[in-house]
């Protein structure tokens, strides 16, 4: 299938799960992952008006965002700290924030480069050991710390994003959203939005199902890796 087909079919999926969930499609955004994929594909989904894309790693979009200025890139995988100002540089967007150092050195690069930078929060689900993220039993009284932190002025806080378990994310979903909404009625001054950033290629209806923002879909629109 080519590139064209399976980009309309995505967003075919997309509305298909948004009616049988009672929701507008535009309430969920797609982005795209174009990790590991050169810069071609890309090109040619920016061209069919895909506007949002999604990288791992801060030296492999060095390489390619520079050639799309005009994309919004967001960054998707763990970020160290050493490479925190390059992907001030480079992401208007983070989804995988997972600690307040972290967030505290985006906040201070950010005001230093007159930018914001936008986050969502990264909530360890299913109990992997292998993936990032705050437990969820310490999310909210770990949030609550951070929003007393600091003031924060570089880094805007817009929601939780998790990487569940394969074959059996929905229950992390509904978790996530749960969560996601005790966090919303605590109002906290950190969060500006409280969006949610799941679903994949494999689980994205359910996730729409349970109120996703943002579904970040990778070998659905660019085939295997």
């Amino acid at each position: 299938m080519a590139l064209a087909e399976r980009y309309s079919a995505v967003k075919q999926r997309i509305e298909k799960a948004c009616q049988a969930a009672g929701r507008s499609p535009d309430e969920v955004r797609l982005l795209a992952v174009s990790k590991t994929f050169p810069i071609e594909p890309i090109r040619d989904l920016l061209a069919a008006g895909q506007t949002d894309f999604g990288e791992n790693y801060v030296q492999e979009a060095e390489g390619k965002v520079p050639l799309l200025p005009e994309a919004r890139w967001h960054l998707i995988g763990p970020l160290q700290s050493n490479k925190a100002a390059r992907a001030v540089q480079l992401f208007p967007v983070i989804h995988s924030l997972d600690r307040l150092s972290l967030a505290e050195r985006l906040d201070r690069l950010a005001l230093e480069a007159g930018r914001v930078v936008e986050a969502f929060v990264q909530v360890r689900l299913g109990e992997e050991d292998s993936k990032s993220g705050i437990a969820p039993a310490d999310l909210v009284a770990e949030l609550e710390h951070w929003n007393a932190a600091r003031s924060w002025r570089g880094l805007r806080l817009v929601g939780l994003m998790t990487l569940p378990p394969p074959q059996t994310s929905r229950p992390f979903f509904a978790q996530l959203r749960e969560l996601r909404d005790r966090l919303q009625d605590l109002q906290l001054p950190i969060f500006q939005e409280y969006q949610l950033s799941m679903g994949m290629s494999d689980d994205f209806e359910a996730a729409i199902a349970e109120g996703t923002n943002w579904i970040r879909i990778g070998r659905a629109l660019f085939g295997s890796r």
